[in-house]
């Protein structure tokens, strides 16, 4: 049984001109992502290998064809990086204030009451931090993760929470800590 192999031809090619252009907007770009788009869709225009341009520019082979063709389509304002920046974007730097002093001032029992708390509501998790914001800030992120971050830049860390047993006595518990009172 024989194989035959069939390689496309390339179709994307740009001018020598359009290089010295993407090549200027390479150099004089702050944006590193628009940069690397700039160098990217340069070289394959050139005809570069697809296998080297992934290399050299650390990108994907869909998204290099994707960038092509937006360069195709739009030119070099095609190329510019429009991401926002996500869930941080969603909070000014005096809200993130505001919660930071929040978080450290009051425990989430204080804020949000008992009955909006897991456990005692005496140490800010996940859950507690979203009724917050959602309460005070009417911010609402989709992932955890974001929370998680939230707390990490508000300086709170991740706390393996202390494992009780159900055997546990509560009165054997108070004895306990009455003798400890007395022996101290």
């Amino acid at each position: 049984m024989q194989y035959t192999v069939v390689m496309c031809q390339r179709t994307f090619h740009i001018t020598s001109e359009e290089s010295g252009v993407l090549q200027c907007a390479f150099l004089h770009c702050q944006d590193v992502h628009t940069k690397t788009r700039y160098q990217a869709v340069r070289l394959y225009g050139l005809g570069y290998p697809v296998a080297q341009i992934i290399d050299i520019c650390a990108c994907s082979r869909p998204s290099l064809m994707q960038w092509c063709r937006a360069y195709r389509q739009g030119g070099l304002t095609a190329l510019i990086d429009r991401r926002q920046g996500g869930n941080r974007a969603r909070l000014s730097p005096r809200q993130m204030e505001a919660i930071q002093t929040q978080l450290h001032r009051y425990k989430p029992a204080q804020l949000l009451g008992r009955d909006a708390c897991q456990g005692d509501g005496q140490f800010w998790s996940v859950p507690e931090l979203a009724c917050l914001l959602k309460r005070d800030y009417a911010v609402v992120y989709q992932s955890d993760n974001s929370y998680r971050t939230l707390l990490a830049k508000c300086g709170f860390s991740y706390q393996k929470p202390a494992k009780q047993y159900k055997s546990r006595s509560q009165d054997n518990l108070m004895e306990f800590e009455e003798l400890l009172e007395k022996n101290s």
